[in-house]
């Protein structure tokens, strides 16, 4: 096994310096299970910015799942395949009446990339209502609305169409008390009178609601 300085090595030699790293002293992970990450000296962290949230690391069930189903086929949707059509018609049972239709893509940029374009075709808008610090994926149209991105290193800032209101947060936050519900509530409404003002409506309004970035 490499140790954590030939990997640094390697990593500036063959990686992308834009591929930021976390903490001065680099961890080596090397495994991960439920809500934890293993160094390779062993040292356990509780992880709680991997999106692991869902089932955890390496959670046995998915992890057979998937194997079964690599052992089996790998391919896309242009054949029928009853085992989409059942997780499709399973996923959607549990969602509000007259959800009855769902997308199945690789990943959340490619997911929140489907959206916007949906939201827009059908207002014929691209009025964008994000939240502050917010992420929502890596492809070209994404950056456009995370202000994470267009705020951060080598960002230009906002498109116009682009519209940032305060992430409710009743910790740190600009609002704080009782009316705290009310007062944040009030920028989606500032968001949404600014865009009418200009004679357009709103496409979308992006919530981020677990903060990952």
């Amino acid at each position: 096994m490499l140790n954590r300085k030939q990997i640094s090595k390697l990593r500036s030699s063959h990686l992308s310096p834009s591929l930021s790293i976390s903490y001065e002293s680099p961890l080596h992970i090397v495994r991960g299970k439920g809500q934890y990450l293993f160094e390779a000296n062993g040292k356990r962290y509780l992880d709680a910015v991997n999106n692991i949230q869902h089932v955890g690391h390496c959670h046995p069930v998915v992890v057979k799942a998937a194997q079964d189903q690599y052992e089996k086929l790998n391919t896309n949707t242009r054949y029928l395949d009853e085992t989409i059509v059942q997780y499709a018609k399973a996923l959607t049972s549990r969602l509000p009446k007259g959800l009855d239709v769902c997308f199945f893509t690789n990943s959340g940029s490619e997911a929140n990339d489907l959206a916007l374009r949906i939201a827009r075709c059908i207002t014929q808008s691209k009025e964008t209502i994000v939240l502050d610090a917010a992420y929502h994926g890596n492809l070209s149209s994404l950056i456009q609305v995370s202000p994470y991105k267009h705020h951060g290193p080598g960002g230009k800032g906002p498109p116009n169409f682009v519209h940032i209101i305060p992430r409710p947060d009743v910790f740190r936050g600009q609002y704080r008390g009782e009316q705290v519900a009310d007062d944040y509530f009030a920028e989606v409404n500032k968001a949404i009178q600014n865009i009418h003002d200009k004679g357009k409506k709103v496409s979308v309004f992006m919530a981020e609601s677990l903060m990952g970035c």
